[in-house]
C-alpha cells in the first residue's frame, strides 16, 4: 500500500489519528517512562490505542516509534533494541488494521533525536543520519506504508533525517515540524523557508504538527502553502496550549473546535489532517463528522500570544566568574555575536550547547566591526533567563558620552548583568554606517576608574549618590604580543591602578606569549597579581590559518601549527581542535583561563574544546 498514500493525496483529504503519548499517559504511564518499549512490555495497550483511532474514524496510524531512536532509547538502556522496537511498533499497527477489516494506512514514526546536529551540537550529520537510517530500516522492513518524520525543529536535523530515508527505502516521507508561539522554528526559521527547505530536500509532503492549537496551525498552513503552492501538506495540531492544573498537563481545545478546524484546513490546502498532543478519539471523531458534512466556511481566529513580564532577580554577589577566578579555578569563557536581527533562536541553541558542555561564562560581544547588531544587554538577559548560564557584557566607551554610559551602566545592573568587560570598541568607519558618529567622552581606563571607584561605591562621575552601589565584575582587554611591548605594559598599569578585576586577551597560537609580558610588566611595577583569560581563536582549516597570520594585526600562527593545518586537508577543522586543546594545556601555568571566540559559528568544535580541557 505504500504507493496508495500518495493517489488517496490527489483525490481527498486524509483523516489521521489524533495523540499516542496523551493516551498512554491517560492509561497510568508515567512522562518518565519510555513509552516506545511498550512496544515490546504492553503491546495490548498501545493497540487498544490504534484500535479506538480506527474506529474514531482515522484512515491513517502513527506507529508508537516516535522516540525510539538510538539516542533516545539510550537513556533507558535500550540503544540496542532499535530493531525489535521499531518491528514491534509496526506489527502492532498492522494487527489493530487487520482486526478492524477496514483500509487503513500505517505511517513509521519517527521524532527528533533528542540531541542537537552540528553547528549547532556534538552529534556530526552523518552520525545522526546513521541513526535514522537504522529506524527507517526497521519500520520499511517490517511494513510500513509510509514515514513521517515530525516534531522536529532544526532544518538541519530534518533534512538528514529525509536524506536516510531515501538512502534506506522507497517508501512516501512526510516531513513536518513544530513551531514555537511566535511561529518559528526553535532555531528561528520561519514557515515559508521552511517549506521551501523540506520540499527541497525530498519530501513527498510537508507538515507541520504540535506547536499550539488549530488557530495557529492554520495561520502556518497559509504561510507554507504560499511558498510551496503546489505541494501536498500535513497538519496535526496540538488541542491548544498545554497547561499543568494539579499536577496533570491539560489541553483546552476540545472536539467540536477541532471539528469546526478540519474544514478549514481542507479548505487551505491540508490533504492529511489529525490531531498532536492532548488529542483524543473524540477529537477524531468530530473532525471525521466534518468532513463527511456540507462544507462551510470557517474564518480564521489568529490567536495572540501573551508575553508575561519576567521578574529578573539580582545575580548572587559576587559572581560566579569573581568566586572562580578568586580560587584559582581554571575558567572558560566563550564569546558570542548577538543576531542581526530579531531572532535570537540559534544563538540560545548555541549558549545551551556551550553550556552543557561545561562553558562558566558567555561573553557577549556589542556591535562587532561596528555592525549594527541586537543589544548586547539583551542578548546577555536572555541567555542568562533562558539558558542559566552566567555572562559578560561587553561595554565600549565608543560612540557613549557621559550620560550615556551611566545611564547604561544603571540598566545592565538593573536587569541583573555583573560581569562587564570594558573596551574601546570598533570604529564606526569601519562598519556598517561609517558616516555614524563615534565620539566618546572616556577612553577604557577611565571607564573601569568610573565602575570601580565611582558606581561601585555608590556614586556617579560628578561624586551624586546613586543610592545602593552597583557590584560590576571588571574586566579589561590585553594584548600579550604587541609590537610596542613597553605602552602595552603602561596601558596595563593604567588600567590595573582604576581597579580593572580580570583581563581578556587577543588570540594567541604560542604559549610563551603570556610570560613574556608578565615578565616585563614585573621588571617594571611588580607582581601582576590579576588573572589573565588567553584568547583561544580555533582555526577552521587551512585558509583561515593563512588569512589570521597574513592579515589580521597581532596575530602570529606558528609555523608548526600551519604546516599541521595545511596537511590535514578536509580534516582542517580536527586539527583547529587538537591545536587548540594543546595550546590551552600549556597555559594553564600562567593563565586564570580561556576566552574562546568561535570562528563561523562552529559552536560544536568549541564544545569539543571545552570538554577536552575541563
Amino acid at each position: 500500500m505504500s504507493q496508495k498514500f500518495l493517489e488517496l493525496l490527489e483525490i481527498s483529504t486524509i483523516l489521521a489519528d489524533g495523540a499516542m503519548g496523551t493516551m498512554l499517559h491517560a492509561r497510568g504511564v508515567g512522562f518518565d517512562k519510555c513509552f516506545d518499549e511498550l512496544n515490546l512490555t504492553n503491546p495490548a495497550a498501545v493497540a487498544d490505542i490504534h484500535r479506538e483511532y480506527i474506529e474514531a474514524g482515522a484512515q491513517l496510524i502513527i506507529t508508537n516509534t516516535f522516540g525510539a531512536n538510538r539516542f533516545k532509547l539510550s537513556k533507558h538502556g535500550l540503544e540496542n533494541d532499535v530493531q525489535r522496537i521499531n518491528r514491534a511498533g509496526v506489527e502492532l499497527a498492522r494487527r489493530a488494521v487487520a482486526a478492524s477489516f477496514k483500509e487503513v494506512l500505517v505511517a513509521g514514526d519517527i521524532g527528533p533525536l533528542g540531541v542537537r546536529i552540528a553547528p549547532y551540537g556534538r552529534v556530526k550529520p552523518e552520525e545522526a543520519r546513521s541513526a535514522f537510517a537504522e529506524q527507517v530500516r526497521a519500520l520499511a522492513e517490517a511494513g510500513a506504508d509510509l514515514i513521517v518524520i515530525e516534531t522536529m525543529s532544526d532544518l538541519y536535523e530534518i533534512q538528514e533525517a529525509i536524506k536516510a530515508t531515501k538512502q534506506i527505502s522507497t517508501l512516501p516521507i512526510v516531513a513536518s515540524v513544530t513551531f514555537t508561539r511566535d511561529d518559528r522554528t526553535l532555531l528561528g526559521d520561519d514557515p515559508m523557508k521552511v517549506a521551501r527547505k523540506v520540499r527541497e530536500a525530498g519530501a513527498d509532503v510537508i507538515g507541520v504538527n504540535c506547536s499550539g492549537g488549530p488557530s495557529q496551525l492554520l495561520r502556518i498552513l497559509k504561510q507554507m502553502k504560499q511558498a510551496a503552492p503546489d505541494a501536498k501538506f500535513w497538519v496535526k495540531p496540538n488541542a491548544g496550549w498545554p497547561e499543568q492544573v494539579g499536577g496533570r498537563i491539560m489541553y483546552p481545545a476540545d472536539a467540536e473546535y477541532f471539528g469546526d478546524y478540519a474544514l478549514a484546513f481542507r479548505e487551505a490546502g491540508a490533504g492529511v489532517v489529525g490531531g498532536c498532543c492532548g488529542t483524543t478519539p473524540q477529537h477524531i471523531t468530530a473532525m471525521k463528522k466534518a468532513f463527511e458534512s456540507a462544507p462551510i466556511q470557517i474564518s480564521e481566529i489568529l490567536e495572540t500570544s501573551e508575553i508575561s513580564e519576567v521578574e529578573v532577580s539580582d545575580v548572587e554577589q559576587p559572581t560566579e566568574l569573581a568566586q572562580k577566578l578568586s580560587a584559582g579555578k581554571f575558567s572558560i569563557c566563550v564569546e558570542m555575536d548577538p543576531p542581526r536581527g530579531l531572532s535570537t533562536h540559534k544563538l540560545l541553541a548555541g549558549a545551551s550547547l556551550l553550556a552543557d558542555a561545561g562553558a562558566d561564562v558567555i561573553n557577549v560581544a556589542d556591535s562587532p566591526m561596528a555592525r549594527m547588531r541586537m543589544s548586547a544587554w539583551a542578548v546577555c538577559d536572555l541567555v542568562q533567563r533562558k539558558i542559566g548560564v552566567e555572562t559578560t557584557l561587553h561595554f565600549p566607551t565608543r560612540g557613549r558620552n557621559l550620560l550615556r554610559v551611566q545611564g547604561d551602566l544603571l540598566a545592565a545592573h538593573a536587569i541583573g548583568l555583573r560581569n562587564v568587560f570594558v573596551v574601546m570598541g570598533d570604529p564606526t568607519s569601519i562598519g556598517d554606517y561609517p558616516e555614524a558618529t563615534d565620539n566618546y567622552d572616556l577612553v577604557p581606563s577611565g571607564l573601569i576608574k568610573l565602575i570601580k571607584q565611582g558606581f561601585n561605591m555608590g556614586v556617579d562621575h560628578s561624586g551624586t549618590s546613586i543610592g545602593q552601589p552597583t557590584n560590576f565584575f571588571v574586566g579589561a582587554a590585553l594584548n600579550l604580543c604587541p609590537q610596542d611591548v613597553d605602552n602595552e605594559v603602561k596601558n596595563l598599569h593604567r588600567k590595573i591602578k582604576a581597579g580593572a578585576d580580570f583581563f581578556l586577551t587577543q588570540p594567541i597560537y604560542y604559549a610563551g606569549d603570556g610570560p613574556k609580558l608578565i615578565a616585563a610588566y614585573e621588571a617594571k611595577h611588580g607582581k601582576m597579581n590579576k588573572p589573565i583569560l588567553a584568547g583561544i581563536l580555533p582555526l577552521v582549516s587551512a585558509r583561515h590559518a593563512s588569512f589570521l597570520h597574513h592579515e589580521v594585526p597581532g596575530i602570529f600562527i606558528p609555523d608548526e601549527a600551519r604546516a599541521r593545518i595545511e596537511s590535514a586537508g578536509d580534516g582542517g577543522a580536527k586539527i583547529g581542535v587538537e591545536l587548540a586543546v594543546e595550546l590551552i594545556q600549556n597555559i594553564k601555568s600562567w593563565a586564570g583561563g580561556i576566552y574562546i571566540m568561535p570562528q563561523f559559528h562552529r559552536y560544536d568544535m568549541v564544545a569539543e574544546i571545552i570538554e577536552a580541557v575541563k
